[in-house]
């Protein structure tokens, strides 16, 4: 048998970025309209081919905010969503990303920017733009 893995990814962006609904698409191979936004933190598991992702779906509301950083001490990756159709939260997701990623606990744990609902009309679509965004 070849190796077993598992994997923790911290799940992080602002509310209503699609974080919710890019965890239970994975896990759950489900689509989901209308979400509740998350209060605290979900955790869903999905595996495949020996290897097992642990996905924390952290709150994005600003008292939330402040638990991010404990979950992601430890973390495999971190997965930062942002709703790439909201340019009016593009500075507030900005700051929130460049204040956790001066968090010394969090040197070395890779980081994917994550672009949502690039589907609809306002996103921006390029990733060079995004990154130079945030």
């Amino acid at each position: 048998m070849f190796f077993q893995q598992e994997m923790d990814l911290s799940i992080l962006g602002l509310p209503a970025a699609g974080k919710t609904t890019l965890v239970t698409l994975i896990s759950r191979n489900e689509m989901i309209e209308d979400r509740i936004p998350t209060r605290g933190l979900n955790m869903q598991k999905y595996s495949k081919g020996g290897v097992t992702l642990k996905m924390w779906d952290l709150g994005g509301q600003a008292n939330f905010r402040a638990m991010w950083e404990r979950y992601c001490v430890g973390a495999s990756a971190i997965v930062y969503v942002v709703d790439a159709a909201d340019s009016e939260k593009f500075e507030l997701s900005r700051s929130e990303l460049h204040d956790l990623l001066s968090k010394p606990s969090l040197a070395g744990i890779p980081l994917l920017l994550l672009g949502n609902k690039n589907d609809l009309p306002a996103a921006v679509n390029s990733e060079k733009e995004l990154a130079e965004i945030l």
